[in-house]
């Protein structure tokens, strides 16, 4: 199983990009999927989720009203626009897929897939 994640690049800030995780999950739509991002020195930390519908979505206080996730269940593929970019967003952008949600909204270390990275950089 691979999750491919891609779009990430070098923006200004204010700047706008949208990340793309391809996942070869035979059974995408069983899986909720999130997006996390590791900046330099820093923790790995929560930024959005959705539920395997797509119907619930759910973001960090950070991002909350410039991100939003997204996902096509037809392409098995989940997305992240990011409106409104600051240099504070700058970190290297990960995703996750797991069958249960909370695993997901919580991080955990056990969450079934992890994606490689994605570097994306908000210069001022």
């Amino acid at each position: 199983v691979q999750l491919q994640a891609s779009g990430g690049g070098l923006v200004q800030a204010g700047g706008s990009l949208r990340l793309s995780c391809a996942a070869s999950l035979r059974t995408f739509s069983n899986y909720a999927m999130g997006w996390f991002r590791q900046a330099p020195g820093k923790e790995r930390e929560f930024t959005a989720a959705i539920s395997w519908s797509g119907n619930y979505t759910y973001y960090a206080d950070s991002v909350k009203g410039r991100f939003t996730i997204s996902r096509d269940n037809t392409k098995n593929t989940v997305y992240l626009q990011m409106n409104s970019l600051k240099p504070e967003d700058t970190a290297v952008y990960y995703c996750a897929a797991d069958q249960v949600l909370i695993m997901v909204l919580s991080g955990n270390e056990g969450i079934d897939y992890w994606g490689q990275g994605t570097l994306v950089t908000v210069s001022s």
